[in-house]
């Protein structure tokens, strides 16, 4: 019981000081400015990360707490860490040399351990939760879009501080935003994603050497591409960043993203043929199968259920279609045959209790609008 609470009040505590740190640093009115444009980008990235996890919801609370980390923990971290750097950079180097050392060197090594380290501990304290690569590329994608909420607020108030809102061509916010906000919203997502997909894999196999090198594969890639682009934004010119941004960032983006929706339409065949199994050994009706077989298909089931009988029972039948899917997805996970059997019980009894609430408030007719 104490450990979310000590939990909660450490993230506090790092908001709080951010806060503090960006008024001191840009000030009030700035710090509001930068809320308000941050808030965009990270309004799609987060839809984006939620429309890739719908065959199995994460817990939101899980969900919330790494967003959070990512926001408050990760970034108060690297901030001091970075800091620390590049003082350190300008005392050896000379003044000015620090920021490059501190970007280069620091920021990316820092940063993507300190945005992957609750999805690390999502996989150690909760490894019934992670059932796969796309639950690594979810986790890790809401930790990153919590970190670059929060340094987006400082570049966009800094920038409003410094050149007010300036345009498209000039420094100011609006040119900030087109950057950091169009160009590039899923940088620090898609650096930290190759993390979570690493996590993913070891989630899924009993070999030790995979469960050691996929993360930690993950890890140094997301650091190189880390590297790379903040090298090219600041020791390179325009034409160097542009270069980097279209012919690495571009591509890999796009791989990621076609990995993703493979692993995504790989989930929907596992749990499609799954199904008829279940129909037969009656953990689910034969009528079901064919709503829980496709993402339209429970869509439309929870739409019925809320049109019937009230927002609750949609509820209900989207945590029995989540338990179907967790009970589908079991043989994937590296038990030993005792643990499995457990695993499956357990599942199954959530399964039958989801199904219950879910018949029990459609008869009822139950109405909460």
């Amino acid at each position: 019981m104490l450990l979310p609470v000590v939990g909660l009040v450490v993230v506090a505590l790092c908001g709080l000081l951010l806060f503090g740190l960006g008024t001191v640093r840009v000030g009030v009115p700035a710090v509001g400015i930068g809320v308000v444009a941050a808030t965009v980008p990270v309004a799609v990235v987060v839809a984006t990360f939620l429309w890739i996890d719908r065959w199995e919801p994460e817990p939101a609370k899980l969900l919330l707490l790494t967003f959070l980390w990512g926001a408050c923990v990760a970034t108060l971290t690297a901030l001091l860490v970075n800091d620390t750097a590049e003082a350190v950079g300008d005392l050896l180097l000379g003044t000015g040399n620090g920021n490059k050392v501190s970007a280069i060197v620091s920021a990316p090594v820092v940063e993507e351990a300190a945005k992957a380290a609750p999805v690390l501990a999502i996989l150690w304290r909760r490894a019934g939760e992670f059932d796969g690569a796309v639950d690594g590329v979810v986790y890790a994608g809401f930790s990153a879009a919590g970190f670059a909420f929060t340094e987006n607020i400082y570049y966009f108030g800094r920038a409003f501080a410094e050149h007010g809102f300036g345009d498209a061509t000039s420094p100011g916010v609006l040119a900030a935003f087109i950057l950091r906000g169009v160009l590039s919203p899923f940088a620090h997502p898609l650096f930290t994603v190759l993390i979570g997909i690493g996590l993913g894999i070891a989630a899924t196999t009993r070999v030790r050497e995979v469960r050691i090198l996929a993360p930690l594969g993950g890890y140094v890639v997301a650091v190189a591409l880390h590297a790379m682009w903040n090298a090219a934004a600041t020791l390179g010119g325009a034409s160097t960043f542009l270069n980097v941004y279209l012919l690495v960032m571009v591509p890999v983006f796009v791989g990621v993203f076609l990995l993703v929706l493979w692993q995504r339409r790989r989930e929907q065949r596992i749990v499609a043929g799954a199904l008829p199994k279940m129909a037969t050994a009656r953990w689910i009706a034969p009528s079901e199968v064919e709503l829980l077989a496709s993402l339209p298909g429970r869509r439309k089931w929870r739409r019925q259920a809320r049109r019937e009988s009230g927002r609750r029972a949609a509820r209900a039948v989207a945590e029995y279609q989540a338990r179907v899917t967790e009970l589908a997805f079991l043989r994937r996970a590296p038990l030993s045959g005792e643990e499995a059997r457990g695993r499956h019980d357990e599942l199954l009894a959530a399964l039958r209790a989801a199904r219950a609430e879910a018949v029990r408030l459609a008869a009822g007719g139950t109405r909460d609008r």
